[in-house]
C-alpha cells in the first residue's frame, strides 16, 4: 500500500510544474484575460517593489550573517539536539527550521550545502527540502513586505507565521519519514 502511494506521488510529481505553467495562462485565456499584458504589468510593479525593499533586505541579510558568524546557530543546534532526538527530529534539520523564517536565499543555500554534504537522496536532505517548500520566510515577509507598505504594527502576523512554520517543520519530518521510511 505504502509503496503504491510512493509510486503514484513519484509519477504525479513529473506533471505538477508543467500543469501549472500551462494551466494558469490557459485559464486566463479562457476567462478572456490578456495574459501577456497582465504579466508585463505585474513584472513592472514587482520591479518597483524590489527597489523599495532593498534597505529592508540588506538589514535582514546582515542580521542573518551575524547570527551564523557568531556561532549562535551551532550553539543552538548543540543545545536542542537532545530534545529534538526525543521527538524523532534529526538535529541536522534544525538550521533549516531556524533559517527558513528569516530568509529564502539563506535557506536555499542550506539545502544546497546539505545536498553537497549528504547527497541528494539522503533522508535528511529530503526533510530539509520539504521544509523549504512547506514553510515561509516569516520575518522576511514582515520586514520587507510589511515595511514596503508602511505597516508597523504586525499584531498577530508574527505568532501566526511562526506557528505555521513550526507545523510545517514537524509535518515535513513526519511526512518524509512516512513516504521514504526511516
Amino acid at each position: 500500500m505504502l509503496e503504491t502511494i510512493r509510486s503514484i506521488v513519484s509519477i504525479l510529481s513529473y506533471f505538477v510544474l508543467p500543469a501549472i505553467l500551462v494551466g494558469f495562462p490557459l485559464y486566463g485565456l479562457i476567462k478572456g484575460v490578456r495574459v501577456y499584458e497582465v504579466f508585463v504589468e505585474g513584472a513592472k510593479e514587482g520591479f518597483e517593489i524590489a527597489v523599495m525593499i532593498i534597505p529592508y533586505l540588506v538589514a535582514i541579510l546582515f542580521a542573518i550573517g551575524m547570527f551564523r558568524a557568531s556561532g549562535a546557530m551551532d550553539f543552538l543546534v548543540d543545545t536542542l539536539d537532545p530534545v529534538l532526538g526525543w521527538f524523532g527530529i534529526p538535529a541536522e534539520v534544525l538550521p533549516m527550521a531556524i533559517m527558513r523564517p528569516l530568509t529564502g536565499s539563506g535557506s536555499a543555500a542550506l539545502v544546497a550545502d546539505m545536498v553537497a554534504q549528504y547527497g541528494e537522496d539522503a533522508l535528511i536532505v529530503k526533510m530539509v527540502a520539504t521544509m523549504f517548500g512547506s514553510t515561509e520566510t516569516t520575518f522576511y515577509v514582515i520586514a520587507v513586505y510589511f515595511g514596503a507598505v508602511n505597516i508597523r504594527k504586525t499584531r498577530h502576523a508574527v505568532p501566526a507565521g511562526l506557528f505555521a512554520d513550526g507545523v510545517g517543520v514537524i509535518a515535513s519530518v513526519y511526512a518524509v519519514r512516512l513516504l521514504f521510511g526511516g
